[in-house]
């Protein structure tokens, strides 16, 4: 039976390393351009659904295009749509990231919400992402106060939200999330009638 040296082995593993190393590298730079896509299509199908259009990876730029004029407000970006404005949201759940996007017709009533999440606990925290709780938001306010979430959420209070049952911390995360988000945008709200039309009519 032949038999290998230290030497001969640890270069052949090292070898090994660096080949596996540089298919994994290229494979990696080649599908970055295609992730960055699929990203970014991912976002313009959240900003869509606040407002109640549905859209596939396929036809998410056709619409984006046809639905949202951006605005790069500097760290405040946001996007109008024809009778209001979406915002997003950027906070912290229990176990990483939390992220959404908020649409108000222009007296700041929530027409549309959608939240995600990275590692919330399936069943508890991570119920965010279902269109069950996103629907808690429609018809509560965003002009005077944040939206709250409160396990004693009075239904005919417009800043309350249920809390999510047994994903305290995931909530606490939310209602920091909104209250960051009208920190942030809380001086252009409620969104003046024709802001939309005007922004629009400014970049033409």
């Amino acid at each position: 039976m032949k038999t290998f040296s230290n030497r001969y082995v640890f270069l052949y593993s090292a070898a090994l390393v660096a080949v596996a190393a540089l298919i994994l590298t290229v494979v990696s730079t080649s599908l970055k351009p295609r992730q960055e896509r699929n990203q970014q299509a991912e976002t313009k199908q959240m900003i869509l659904k606040t407002i109640g259009v549905e859209a596939t990876r396929d036809n998410a730029d056709k619409l984006y295009e046809q639905y949202i004029t951006e605005v790069d407000d500097g760290d405040c970006p946001y996007y109008l749509y024809d009778g209001g404005v979406v915002i997003p949201l950027k906070g912290t759940g229990l176990w990483g990231p939390i992220w959404g996007y908020m649409a108000l017709d222009s007296s700041s009533t929530v027409v549309g919400a959608v939240f995600d999440h990275k590692g919330e606990t399936p069943g508890l925290g991570g119920e965010i992402s279902t269109d069950k709780f996103a629907q808690r938001f429609i018809g509560k306010k965003m002009d005077l106060q944040p939206i709250h979430l409160s396990k004693t959420a009075d239904p005919a209070n417009p800043y309350e939200v249920d809390a999510i049952s047994g994903g305290t911390m995931t909530s606490n995360g939310v209602t920091e999330m909104l209250a960051k988000a009208f920190e942030q945008y809380g001086e252009m709200l409620p969104l003046k009638e024709g802001s939309s039309e005007q922004t629009k009519e400014d970049e033409q």
